[in-house]
Parts: structure tokens; sequence; C-alpha cells
């Protein structure tokens, strides 16, 4: 059993919390996870709009390509602001993120999830890289926390959208051997930084939250149920999983 100085959940109890101030009563470890991941989640789609209008409109081939990267800023600005309503609601203020630089703000910048060059890493960063994004904002959808779960299922539908799109883009670019090559460029140079979103296989906060409804699996199922999704559609595009058998 976790005791606290506001509520006592037992083991063998699930875990609801339908408001702010029965989030307020919830035991400090529950809010603070609960707190670091929408704010996790809040500063990465603040970032995913800046990625639309600082890094892929500028280099996108065309005005439809360039369309379609202002509608996806759009809406990951969108999801940014359900993010900051539901965090405001818990007493967190996220505003100092808008003054902050994408290289400043974004907990991978030094990975180099952000410094996409090419189109085709733009495609990739989408088809493969939105995977991971989505896998775990449909985790979100049944979270224990009543209204963080009913703000991110209209999140959800755009990030397939953005999926869609990287899609094209990257099925578009395969019909060639020098396309798929730019494609194999890109995946192997940013594989390591999507595995890396999934932060450690062996996290005990992360069994935590799956204690407490804040998530379904750990960060190694997370990432292996990526893994197994993506693959498919590496293969399917005539290239190599890095680190896997060659397609």
């Amino acid at each position: 059993m976790t005791v606290t100085d506001r509520v006592t959940v037992f083991d063998d109890e699930a875990f609801v919390v339908r408001t702010p101030e029965e989030f307020r009563r919830a035991p400090r470890e529950y809010q603070k996870m609960l707190i670091s991941q929408i704010t996790i989640n809040t500063e990465g789609e603040l970032s995913g709009g800046d990625d639309y209008t600082m890094m892929f409109l500028p280099m996108a081939p065309n005005a439809e390509e360039r369309q379609v990267c202002a509608e996806r800023a759009v809406e990951e600005y969108d999801h940014y602001k359900i993010g900051k309503r539901i965090l405001a609601d818990l007493g967190v203020d996220t505003s100092h993120m808008e003054t902050q630089r994408l290289e400043d703000r974004n907990l991978f910048a030094d990975q180099g999830l952000h410094t996409c060059t090419t189109w085709a890493e733009r495609g990739v960063f989408s088809y493969i890289g939105e995977e991971a994004a989505l896998l775990m904002i449909r985790e979100f959808a049944d979270s224990s926390y009543q209204p963080w779960a009913e703000a991110v299922r209209t999140i959800i539908l755009d990030e397939k959208i953005h999926i869609a799109h990287g899609a094209r883009v990257c099925r578009n670019i395969a019909t060639t051997e020098e396309g798929r090559q730019q494609l194999q460029t890109a995946l192997d140079r940013l594989w390591p930084t999507f595995i890396g979103v999934f932060g450690n296989p062996h996290s005990k906060r992360a069994e935590l939250a799956i204690r407490y409804g804040l998530r379904k699996t750990t960060n190694a199922q997370a990432r292996d149920q990526w893994t197994a999704i993506v693959s498919r559609r590496i293969i399917e595009l005539g290239l190599r999983v890095p680190g896997g058998e060659a397609a």
C-alpha cells in the first residue's frame, strides 16, 4: 500500500482522479508524475509546431507542401494550448516555454531530433518518429486523470494525419534508388534519437506510472511496440531497419 498525507491508495485498487480538486488530494508521487508527463508532452507539442514552421516549411519543395507544413503547425500549437490549459488547472504555468528558442526548450535537441536538413528526413521524422509520440498519447487517452484522458483524444486524430503525411513524403521519395538511399541515410541518422525518446528501458518510475494508471506499458514495452510497427513500414519502403536485417 502507498501511504501519503492525502489519500491512501491500496495496491489492489484502481485509481481514478476526475477533477483538479481531487488531484490536490492525490499522493504526492502521483502529482509529480502526472505533471511531469503532461509538461513533457506539452513542451513537445510546442516544439513540434516550431519544427513545422522553422525547419520543415523552409525546405518544402513547393506551395502545396508549404501549406501542409503550415496546417500541421497550427495543429501542434493547438495541442500545446490543450496541455497548457490542463496544466494551468493543476497550478502549473507553461508561458515561459513560449519565449524560449527551440534549441533551448527541446529535451532532445542535443541528439539532433530537431535538426532535420533534408526533405527525406522530414518524411522519416513524421512517418517513423511521430509514431512514437502517437503510441504514448494513445496511452494517455486511458489515463487515470480524466481531464487529461479526455483532452488527448482530439490530439490523437491530428497525430494520425501527421503520420499519414510523413508516409506520403517517404513513399514519393522511395520511388527511385537515389530516393531510397536518401531515406536510408535519414533513417540511420535519426534512429538513435527515436529510440532515445522512450528513455531508460529499466525505469522504475515508468512501472509506478503503470501502477497509478498514468501509463499502460513500461519504457521497454513501448519501445518494442514502436519498433514492431515502424519496422514493417521501413521494409515496405525497401529500406533496412537500423540494427536489423536488410530489407
